[in-house]
Formats: C-alpha cells, structure tokens, sequence
C-alpha cells in the first residue's frame, strides 16, 4: 500500500492553484491532478472566489480550424512544442508556461487573446490523439494547426492567404493584418 506524501500533495495544491489563476475549467483540473473532486471545488471556489462553470467543455476540432482561433491556435502550439523540446516539464506544466508566454505575446500586439486555458489544453490533447496536427505553410514555413490529414504540399496558411472578409473589422485578430 503507498503511503500518501505531504509533498507530492503539495504540489498537486500548487498546480491546481496555478490552473484556476489562468482560467481553467474545473475538468481540466480533475484530468491533471490527483486531488478528489470535492477538494479540487473547494479549492477552485477559495481561489477564484465563485463556483466553476457548469457545462461540457468544448470537443470539436473545427474551432482550431477556423481562420482568426487557427492563428492563436498555431501561435500558442508552436510555443508549447518548442517548450516540451527545450525542457523537462511535464505536459500540464508546458501547457501553462506555452499559455502565459501566448498571453504575454497577444498583449503586446494590442489582441485579445482568443485562446483559453481550456481550449489550448484541449487542442493538446487533440494534437496528442492525432485529431489535429501542425502542417507547413508552402509560403512563409510556418507551422499551422490543420486537420491531421492536411495535405501538406500545397498548403498556404490564413496569413499568407486570409479569408476574403478577413481582417475588415476591428475585432480581435484583426491586427495581424496591418
């Protein structure tokens, strides 16, 4: 029988914390931690201050697909990747750091972030169950969340050529065309 350690449960209180700081959906805390469901609510209504939001989390693919979230969404996979290659962290500590430098990132552009804790842990798991991968852009190299499948030889992502609507408004995304 293993003995419960005060430091591993510790550190599963500090992650939780952490996690609920950036946002996360209380599912996302009962996948990453091994405390019980009724400490991590306890937890998660003592540090954020309200009760978690109800509700399913999101599971389609085809958000990370569209044109202004597939930016956010390669931005913030491209960081996390280069994390976990540069790094011993495990995947939910990469998740976060690759999150906070995306968030940092967007701000000093002057953007909205479109992406959530939740929804950058996702497309982890996602890319991690080859649901969505990343394929090269044949114009600017840049690697680009698209269907697993993508046919790479041809592909030309939405910066290179944008969606003929893209960027008329000034909402969120929009400034990476300027």
């Amino acid at each position: 029988m293993a003995t419960k350690s005060v430091l591993n449960d510790s550190k599963q209180v500090e992650r939780a914390v952490a996690l609920i700081q950036l946002g996360a959906r209380l599912q996302v805390l009962e996948s990453e931690t091994d405390l019980s469901y009724e400490r991590l609510l306890r937890l998660y209504k003592e540090v954020a201050g309200r009760s978690p939001s109800k509700g399913q989390l999101p599971f389609s693919t085809e958000w990370f697909l569209t044109w202004q979230p597939n930016i956010h969404s390669s931005l913030f996979l491209n960081m996390y990747e280069y994390i976990g290659k540069v790094s011993a962290l495990d995947d939910i500590d990469a998740v976060m750091k690759a999150f906070k430098l995306y968030t940092e990132q967007i701000a000093a552009c002057g953007v909205e972030p479109l992406l959530s804790i939740t929804r950058a842990w996702r497309l982890v798991k996602f890319v991690d169950n080859n649901m969505l991968g990343r394929t090269k852009c044949s114009k600017c190299g840049g690697h680009f969340v698209t269907d697993a499948y993508e046919n790479s030889r041809h592909f030309e992502c939405g910066l290179c050529t944008p969606p003929a609507r893209a960027g008329k408004s000034s909402s969120a995304g929009g400034i990476f065309l300027h």
